[in-house]
């Protein structure tokens, strides 16, 4: 005999506020997946579930699983707090996504400090060459 999951036919009533919170998380999602240049079809790879998924997490249709921000933050080299919305505390004063350039500088501070000095070296050289 099948087991009868109780959630499984019960609709959850969502807050006006709560859907907001999924349609602007939808449409960052959809921002940085195209800022990546990842398709629909390869992020539904990355998180196992269906293209039609992704698109409904990106027109706020479905709701992202709280198990999948993690895996989104790490592909969109972005932090949990920055995917929710949650501003940076270092980028607070500035609005828009971070630059590429400052993304690449945080890439680097992750660098050994060798790989970081020789990087920096290299900026002081480029920039004394234009000055």
């Amino acid at each position: 005999m099948k087991q009868t999951n109780y959630f499984e036919n019960t609709t959850l009533a969502i807050s006006p506020d709560e859907r907001a919170f999924f349609v602007q998380l939808g449409l960052r999602i959809a921002d940085l997946r195209k800022q990546h240049g990842i398709t629909q079809i390869q992020l539904a790879e990355t998180l196992d579930v269906s293209q039609q998924t992704i698109n409904s997490y990106e027109v706020a249709r479905r709701r992202v699983p709280v198990s999948a921000l993690p895996t989104l933050a790490t592909l969109f080299e972005v932090s949990v707090d920055e995917l929710l919305g949650k501003e940076d505390k270092q980028t607070s004063n500035k609005r828009g996504p971070a630059s590429k350039l400052q993304k690449q500088l945080e890439r680097v501070s992750s660098l050994p400090r060798s790989k970081q000095k020789f990087v920096i070296e290299m900026i002081d050289t480029v920039i004394q060459q234009a000055s």
